[in-house]
């Protein structure tokens, strides 16, 4: 699971494991494995363009080629949230060819998407 800090990866994992939400400290560090979970702060659109590069580096990875992606666009509980739709078109993932991809909208918080 990747994402820039403070957009809710460890929330979205903890909700997904424990189904609670916790508090968390920033985590360091990650781990290569067959599918890969990008959370977005989609109120974040200042960085969009630093996620869209951070992404496309990470697809290029040898360890990541048949790798799928799943996008979860987070914190759209929040009025000023970009939409789903709205972040795909940022990040052009209709480009995307060579790997499997969905993105979808959700709130670590309440667990929804």
């Amino acid at each position: 699971m990747v994402g820039l800090d403070n957009a809710g990866k460890t929330t979205i994992l903890y909700q997904f494991l424990m189904n609670e939400v916790v508090h968390t400290s920033p985590t360091i560090g990650s781990n290569v494995e067959e599918f890969i979970i990008m959370v977005i702060d989609s109120t974040d659109r200042e960085r969009l363009a630093v996620t869209r590069e951070e992404l496309y580096k990470m697809l290029q990875h040898e360890d990541l080629t048949k790798a799928s992606l799943l996008v979860y666009a987070n914190k759209q509980d929040l009025k000023e949230s970009m939409s789903a739709a709205e972040i795909s078109k940022q990040l052009d993932l209709t480009s995307i060819k060579k790997h499997q991809w969905h993105i979808q909208s959700c709130c670590a918080l309440t667990g929804e998407g």
